[in-house]
């Protein structure tokens, strides 16, 4: 039994990871093959281009999915987490904070970061809007109601989001194992019927469409991309299942049903050429239209699901390492740590989702835009891999090189591609990507100057203590915990006690709280306590970008070390930072003006530290940046 165990965990595992990491590259073949062969990019339905265009599709999905995602980037995890903010983590450390290329490696990891929140918003809003249009191709009288359909089904999902998925995300795996057992059935029935397809394997057939077709060929893998979305998903979603499910899930699964499923709807395009208009949906003739439907808009439902659920995962890290403000988040599952439900992005989310589904009409609108998204995140995961390649893992020089080099050059060219589309909705997620990369570099920015700012007027609090005792005030029963920044002074709010009520509680404790640029900080290396004399301590405790911060539950490890803690008797100390923008050498003035709104609207300390309101004492400071 004992070895059969970890066989069994495994599976689950795999069949987990197909249900959450691989809905958004698993639901493209509802749009990808219609989009290549779309009017507006002028590429003929030929028998030479159909070969060559699945070709492309095949191997891009070897080379880009298998190759450097499966088999290189989900290497290169930080601790086990994947996702490009935990490699953008990983790379700063391996380069060093004093290395030439610590700040442009910051804002590339940044901007990818950012456009990962536009494929958030674009994969909801493609994904359903396709399945929906499945409705037109069984009668056009559907056609006024797709998108009215559309937003009720998405609006629905995100007032879902408050509850959770522990209940139903069980099913996940199982409905997408369907999902892709239909999506080679179909694929098998349609080779059987047009074989000559299979001669798509061979990547010459790739090539020779790439000669043939030169400008036409380029402005189709704008197109060509959209089959490769998600690939950002399965490595960001590794910390969750591990490298082996995640790679197995591939391999055995997704992979051999995309292949088969894009080479049938070839099969059925060289038999029948007018299905171009939706191929999808006329894999197996009329009788099917509406069972996919059914199917395709659960899939969709899924694949959303995992990419609003891979947003809050990324904002909860983003406000660990100090690119966001801390915000409400609430624990919706009491055994996942990862299910969580932020209510303000949530419904951020949801007005942008529906604005886009609103605006574009269509998933061949959306298209436009997505592919942008898609591959700036890819490129940007491609430059970062090299330094960790380099610099974290020692390889040689000409290695790295030729690696990541050759996957740069094929994310340039989708990228390049791609932005002849900007004017046709390709500006959507870069504006999205913008505001989020202007957002973020801004509060990361202004922390950096409030906190300069405050250890500019720091008083040092050794030297602080040893005059205080030197003539004590009077000690009062209890414990008294200052929240104390890194590299801080005394706290103010221990000035402003001092000053205003002449008193000292008889055991005072400085807490400091340290983000780690790693997932996970386990309970043995959480808290270090150092005695500072006179009843005064410095209390450190340490956490990584992934853990919850919650101090009471920290404080409860401190009884390991001798420190007696009781909340009843405890008051936590915590100033409240007023700041206030001054034209200046900090940032542009509307810049500090965002960080001050910003910062006015944070969730305050004592709620995302988890501390009970009836035992903090908030006493005020203003900092000018």
């Amino acid at each position: 039994m004992a070895s059969e165990n970890p066989k069994s965990r495994l599976a689950v595992l795999t069949l987990a990871a197909v249900g959450i990491v691989y809905g958004d590259i698993g639901t493209s073949p509802l749009y990808a093959m219609k989009e290549v062969f779309s009017a507006q990019h002028g590429l003929t339905l030929s028998h030479s281009n159909l070969l060559g265009v699945v070709s492309l599709i095949v191997w891009s999905l070897i080379v880009v999915v298998s190759l450097k995602y499966v088999t290189l980037v989900l290497r290169a995890d930080n601790h086990g987490e994947g996702g490009i903010m935990a490699l953008l983590s990983l790379t700063l450390t391996s380069v060093g904070p004093l290395s030439r290329w610590h700040f442009p490696l910051l804002v590339t990891g940044m901007f990818g970061a950012a456009l990962f929140f536009g494929d958030g918003v674009i994969t909801p809003a493609i994904s359903v809007l396709s399945a929906m249009e499945g409705l037109e191709v069984a009668t056009p009288t559907f056609k006024p109601y797709v998108v009215p359909l559309t937003l009720v089904l998405l609006t629905g999902l995100y007032m879902l989001q408050k509850n959770g998925t522990a209940g139903i995300g069980k099913w996940f795996g199982p409905i997408m194992l369907v999902w892709f057992t239909t999506l080679a059935g179909m694929g098998i029935v349609n080779i059987i019927d047009a074989p000559e397809i299979l001669a798509a394997l061979n990547p010459l057939h790739a090539l020779y469409f790439l000669n043939d077709n030169r400008w036409v060929a380029f402005v189709a893998l704008g197109a060509i991309v959209l089959t490769l979305t998600g690939a950002e998903a399965l490595y960001a979603d590794m910390g969750h299942f591990g490298r082996k499910p995640v790679r197995m899930a591939w391999f055995f699964i997704t992979f051999p049903a995309l292949a088969l499923n894009y080479l049938g709807q070839g099969g059925l395009l060289l038999r029948n050429p007018e299905a171009v208009s939706n191929p999808f949906f006329q894999q197996l003739g009329d009788w099917s239209i509406y069972p996919l439907i059914v199917l395709s808009t659960v899939a969709t439902i899924i694949a959303s699901q995992a990419t609003i659920s891979g947003t809050y995962s990324m904002v909860k890290q983003a406000i660990a390492l100090g690119f966001l403000p801390r915000m409400k988040i609430i624990q919706t599952s009491s055994k996942e740590i990862g299910q969580i439900y932020i209510p303000l992005v949530n419904w951020l989310q949801w007005s942008v989702v529906a604005l886009a589904v609103l605006a574009f009409d269509s998933s061949s609108n959306l298209a436009a835009a997505y592919g942008i998204a898609v591959t700036g995140t890819m490129i940007a995961t491609t430059m970062l891999s090299f330094f960790v390649l380099r610099y974290d893992w020692k390889y040689n020089l000409v290695l790295c090189i030729g690696a990541t080099g050759f996957f740069f050059v094929i994310d340039l060219a989708f990228l390049s591609a791609n932005a002849l589309k900007i004017l046709h909705g390709g500006w959507f997620p870069l504006l999205l990507g913008g505001i989020m990369f202007v957002v973020m570099m801004t509060w990361k920015r202004g922390r950096e100057l409030v906190r300069a700012n405050l250890q500019k007027h720091a008083i040092p609090l050794e030297d602080f203590l040893a005059s205080l005792f030197t003539d004590p005030p009077i000690r009062v029963p209890g414990l008294a915990i200052f929240m104390r920044g890194p590299g801080d002074g005394v706290p103010h709010a221990m000035l402003h006690n001092l000053s205003h009520n002449k008193v000292l509680h008889e055991r005072v404790v400085f807490l400091t709280v340290y983000q780690h640029d790693v997932p996970w900080v386990p309970f043995s290396e959480r808290i270090q306590i150092n005695d500072l004399g006179h009843n005064c301590y410095q209390l450190d405790m340490h956490y990584g970008f992934k853990n919850t911060a919650d101090i009471p539950k920290a404080l409860e490890l401190s009884k390991e070390y001798g420190f007696d803690f009781n909340m009843m008797e405890t008051s936590f100390f915590i100033a409240r930072q007023t700041v206030i923008a001054t034209p200046g050498s900090g940032m542009a003035l509307w810049r500090e003006r965002l960080f001050v709104g910003m910062s006015r609207n944070a969730r305050d300390a004592a709620d995302y530290y988890r501390i009970p309101a009836n035992r903090v004492i908030e006493l005020g400071t203003q900092v000018e940046i």
